[in-house]
Formats: structure tokens, C-alpha cells, sequence
């Protein structure tokens, strides 16, 4: 690894660049879960009130992890990356917490308390800035988790490490090795996004971190982007959100096990949307998103089919519910005008995700989205 790759921009540690009267959220070991996702019977580690911002740190659990030797010093160490461009909080998460036996790898902040909603509400989460906290990622495939699990040759454990370049032309990309152990490279374009925001389930036990669900968690929808906001179903008091799994750049699928997985900070904005206002959208099933012109409906199941079929029957019922549009119509606009994704088969439960065109509804249909938009909320 050259200095330019270790030097792109500065690790951002705990505590960088955070001024007086922000709300802000480090990753430390006492204020992360490792594996697994908070539930009703976990105590908030921070509250806050809905419409205010709060920053949060993330890390990545990759480098981390047992079976990567649980050191990340030693192990971004055989990838070049020197001791003090490693950061603090994923050395200190390293060295004082394990991964919940039998879970996921995932490492979430949180539980955020936000003051007053309640089961049957909506907890919105907008995206208003990811920062990116050090410059390389790891891509990476283990435990015949993949895609192609069984084939001989693909199914395996191993990974790439991804140093971060600035490229006059595209701004910030990854690169990776063509071949192991050789310099001649492919790189490829960054789209930050956290993979997993969650609000805790209503049960007295910790979920596994990897698959997605009603609650949110790893949804892995690479359209949450900054400016983007996610809407969740609210399953407990307080709602107790979380986020992790942070990604530099993912394609739809995941199809290898991994994105390019890489330590982010996220600026959110929450709010919350009270039961007694949405009228028919309590009857979409999940999470849904609204994303650069985009309305996002999810649809999760451990079959693909099924999570096709539940994210169209999603659609279909945001589309009566915000636009007023007849259910049969609506059914054959979807067919000609909305494409629908894979955004992750690798995580145990399967998800798709619709990418439904606001302008197509005109001054009439982008108004009946407000009561959604935090910005237009009094």
C-alpha cells in the first residue's frame, strides 16, 4: 500500500470535529451490540426528541472478527495500513467485546430512545450526511454464505482489501487487485449508505443482526443514500432505533456476502409519524423508503418469490394510500413503470425493493406525500 493510499483524507476517530451542543453518539464498547439487534427489554443509551439531528459513528466488523483473527491492527497490518491509521473505537471494541455466539458479525450503535413513539407509529429516519471514517474497505465471502455457496471454486473464505483513491474524474472509488497479489487493478465509484437502521423488536430476546425484517435492520437498500429517509414500523416504546453495518459501496444482490464493508459517520434527523395519521399506509407490511424522487417499498421473505410478491402487494397499497389510485391500476402501472431490485440474497431472509418515480403523479401526488417529509412537518 503507497502513502497516497493510506493518506486519501484522515481518519476520522471518536470525538473528531464534534462541536459544542451536537448530539453525538460514539462507537465504544458500551454503547454497541455485536451480533446481535436491541429489543424491547434493553435500556436506551441516549434519548432524543423527535425531529432533532444526532450524529453517529459506525465500524465495521470487518478485520474484527475471530475469524480474521480478532485484531484489526495485525490484520489491516498485512494489508499495509499502519498502526495509527487504524481507528481507536474498532481497537477498543476488538480488544474488550465478542461477537454474540451463534449470531451475526454485524456491529450496531445503539439503542437511540426517541421520546414518545409508540408501537403502531412510524419512526422516520432521514440521512442528512455519511462521512467516510477511513480510506480502505474489505470486500469479502466466508462460510459458503454466497450466492454460488457450493460452487468449488467460488464458495470459500476469503476477501479483498480496498485502499480509497480520489480519481479526478469520478471522485472518491475503490480499487481492488485483478489477481491476488499483483497491482494491476479494477476500481469502481462510492455510494455510502448504512446497510442496517432498525428500531428494536417487541421481544425479550436479541435478534441475530443478519436477517432483515418488519423491525428494519440489515435491509442492505442501497438507494439510502444522503437525502434519503427510511420509515419504519414502530414495534416498542421509544422505538430504540440502532445503525450499523456501514458499506462504501454495495450492488444489488450482495452476491458474494458482503458489500465493500468500511466505517462510516451518519447525521439523521428523526421524527416520528403518529398511527392516527397515516389512515390506509398502516396496512404496508415493513419498512419503505422515499430516496431521490424515489418512493421505495420493501418486500422480505426467506424465499425470493415470496419477497417479490410481498413488495408489489406493498406498492400497490402505497400507491392507493398515497395517490388515490385504484388498486387494479395501480397493479398494471407497476408492471409497465417501476423496476424491482434485489437488494440483498444473502442474508437469510430474502429482499427486494420497488423503485417507484414520484414525478409520475404530478403536483397532485408529490402533495400527498408531505405528511411523510420530515422538512414539511410542523
Amino acid at each position: 500500500m503507497t502513502a497516497t493510499h493510506i493518506d486519501a483524507f484522515p481518519l476520522v476517530q471518536t470525538g473528531d470535529g464534534i462541536t459544542t451542543g451536537v448530539r453525538y453518539v460514539p462507537a465504544e464498547p458500551d454503547t454497541v451490540l455485536w451480533g446481535t439487534l436491541p429489543c424491547s427489554t434493553d435500556a436506551a443509551i441516549v434519548s432524543v426528541e423527535p425531529g432533532e439531528t444526532i450524529v453517529v459513528d459506525t465500524v465495521s466488523h470487518e478485520g474484527l472478527l475471530p475469524d480474521q483473527g480478532s485484531d484489526p491492527v495485525a490484520f489491516f497490518g498485512r494489508h499495509g495500513v499502519p498502526s495509527d491509521q487504524i481507528l481507536t473505537d474498532a481497537r477498543e471494541i476488538a480488544r474488550i467485546r465478542t461477537p454474540a455466539p451463534g449470531q451475526g458479525p454485524h456491529i450496531v450503535t445503539g439503542p437511540i430512545a426517541v421520546s414518545g413513539a409508540r408501537p403502531g407509529d412510524l419512526l422516520a429516519v432521514r440521512v442528512d450526511d455519511l462521512v467516510m471514517r477511513a480510506p480502505y474497505g474489505v470486500i469479502s465471502t466466508r462460510h459458503g454464505r454466497g450466492v454460488l455457496r457450493g460452487n468449488p471454486v467460488l464458495s470459500g473464505n476469503y476477501g479483498s482489501f480496498c485502499p480509497v483513491t480520489a480519481d479526478p474524474d469520478r471522485g472518491w472509488v475503490a480499487s481492488m487487485a485483478l489477481r491476488p497479489d499483483e497491482h494491476e487493478s479494477a476500481s469502481f465509484p462510492l455510494q455510502p449508505f448504512l446497510g442496517i437502521m432498525g428500531v428494536a423488536t417487541d421481544s425479550t430476546s436479541r435478534a441475530n443482526s443478519i436477517p432483515p425484517g418488519h423491525h428494519g435492520g440489515n435491509l442492505d437498500i442501497k438507494l439510502l443514500t444522503v437525502g434519503s429517509t427510511l420509515y419504519l414500523p414502530v414495534q416498542v416504546a421509544d422505538a430504540l432505533l440502532y445503525v450499523g453495518d456501514p458499506h462504501y459501496a454495495q450492488g444489488n444482490g450482495e452476491v458474494a456476502l458482503t458489500a465493500l464493508e468500511a466505517p462510516l459517520r451518519a447525521t439523521l434527523t428523526v421524527d416520528v409519524i403518529p398511527a392516527a395519521d397515516l389512515g390506509e399506509l398502516t396496512r404496508v407490511t415493513g419498512p419503505f423508503a422515499i430516496s431521490d424522487g424515489l418512493l421505495i417499498p420493501t418486500g422480505l421473505h426467506e424465499d425470493l418469490g415470496q419477497a417479490l410478491s410481498s413488495c408489489v402487494t406493498n406498492a400497490v397499497q402505497m400507491l392507493v394510500s398515497l395517490f388515490g389510485m385504484d388498486r387494479q391500476q395501480a397493479y398494471l402501472y407497476l408492471s409497465a413503470a417501476t423496476d424491482f431490485q434485489v437488494s440483498q440474497a444473502v442474508d437469510l431472509v430474502q429482499g427486494v425493493h420497488g423503485q417507484i418515480r414520484t414525478s409520475d403523479f404530478g403536483p397532485t401526488g408529490w402533495a400527498s406525500l408531505q405528511r411523510l417529509i420530515l422538512s414539511s412537518r410542523p
